[in-house]
């Protein structure tokens, strides 16, 4: 698995995360939706994205995007 599809793959299962918890507990888990979509946002317009510099360090292998 290369950076890109780690860093979106976990983006996702928050995005899935949050709503199972906004359905099971509380509205306001949403918040985690809303920062996940603004990190992601940020992370296509600066390049600049903590998960991607982590798994960098992981040694995981890097792919097209976050080089």
């Amino acid at each position: 698995m290369t950076i890109d599809k780690a860093v979106l793959s976990f983006a996702g299962v928050m995005v899935l995360v949050s709503v199972v918890l906004t359905l099971l507990f509380s509205q306001w888990w949403l918040i985690l939706t809303a920062l996940v979509g603004l990190n992601l946002l940020q992370t296509g317009f600066t390049g600049f994205c903590p998960a991607a510099m982590l798994l960098k360090k992981l040694g995981v292998k890097p792919g097209v995007a976050f080089e």
